[in-house]
């Protein structure tokens, strides 16, 4: 590891680059939080330019780090030992806040410097996870973002996304808005066992309806899929049956993939859950993040058949629109004698994020 992102206060070491302080504040939770340790950091940038990724967007916020949905599968689970935190349970109850978060935004926003492009949320972890419901972090980010007509969308596994729903519908009424929830299965015994902090996939599919009918646009990603276990067509058809009926507008799929770090804490999960399946997943993944491509091309053209069977649209997903509500622009063609211009923002430039660590895509 070549250096900490932040330092205990016990333990001081030479100045980070993510936050402003060289110490976090803990705070273990109570009440309905009980069981958590929320660790308290100031960010120095909240948007993240992300290089490469083909979603359709190019900035991100993410306003937590560790996420007590808990799912078994999170991609996002290695990002906790950049930190000195492990990526199993430390990942689940101790949540890194940044509680600059909404401040930072405003100012980096400034129109002097930002150009107005679309930022996506939930490209991490989620920004509804249960530590929205003390911190409130969302909910001032789009505030923010709505104030200045900015553009954005959000990947949600979470209802509590319908908490913010009157000023979602106000910021779809001044801007491009899109919201996609995560509905991977709507099978009760797989739900507990692989996100046992995310609320019922049930849940999930009225709020497609009620953020549709409300008039925020809201799709879905049907992902991940579990192979053996929520890759059968007739579960997959259950679910985009449910959630076409619920208006989605669009539909997309991925199946699981298992980078290093994350498999460690799949497969230790599978083997308490469905043990007779551990073997195969080694077998099939043979120590790869990805399942070979005839394979997830055959699940992809399987998804996409029963959105349109069902009478929704069926999308990629890196599918531009279905992302960010509003397809991708056309690429200028440069003229080679000129030199290309120097982005407004880089006055305060966005900190990077890798395009591999868009956990829920």
């Amino acid at each position: 590891m070549t250096g900490l992102r932040w330092q205990l206060a016990d333990e001081p070491r030479p100045q980070q680059t993510l936050f402003d302080e060289p110490i976090f504040e803990r705070q273990p939770g109570r009440g309905e939080f009980r069981g958590l340790e929320f660790l308290h950091v100031r960010a120095q940038r909240i948007i993240n330019e992300v290089k490469g990724a083909p979603f359709g967007f190019r900035y991100t916020v993410n306003p937590y780090r560790g996420c007590t949905h808990a799912c078994t599968y999170c991609f996002a689970r290695p990002t906790h030992t950049y930190l000195d935190l492990d990526a199993d349970r430390d990942f689940e109850r101790r949540i890194v806040v940044k509680v600059n978060a909404v401040s930072r935004l405003r100012a980096e926003l400034d129109p002097r410097r930002w150009r107005g492009d679309l930022i996506a949320m939930g490209t991490n972890t989620d920004p509804y996870q249960r530590a929205e419901g003390k911190y409130r972090l969302t909910r001032g980010i789009v505030e923010v973002l709505t104030e200045r007509a900015n553009p954005f969308s959000i990947l949600t596994k979470s209802t509590l996304v319908l908490r913010d729903l009157d000023l979602l519908v106000e910021a779809a009424r001044r801007t491009t808005v899109r919201v996609n929830l995560s509905i991977g299965t709507l099978d009760e015994d797989l739900w507990r066992a692989t996100e046992p902090g995310t609320p019922h996939p049930r849940r999930r599919v009225r709020a497609i309806e009620q953020l549709n009918e409300a008039g925020v646009p809201c799709g879905v990603l049907v992902a991940p899929v579990l192979p053996g276990l929520s890759d059968a067509p007739a579960q997959l058809e259950a679910v985009v049956e449910a959630c076409v009926a619920a208006g989605a507008r669009s539909i997309s799929t991925v199946l699981l993939h298992l980078r290093p770090g994350v498999d460690a804490v799949f497969l230790d999960r599978l083997a308490a859950t469905h043990p007779h399946l551990v073997d195969d997943y080694r077998r099939r993944y043979r120590g790869r993040a990805y399942l070979p491509a005839a394979e997830q091309r055959a699940h992809e053209a399987l998804v996409r058949d029963l959105a349109r069977r069902h009478g929704v649209r069926a999308a990629e997903r890196t599918d531009a629109e279905h992302m960010t509500g509003r397809p991708v622009p056309a690429p200028r063609v440069r003229d080679p004698r000129r030199r290309p211009p120097v982005h407004p923002e880089r006055a305060g430039a966005p900190a990077q994020e890798d395009a591999t660590q868009l956990s829920l895509l």
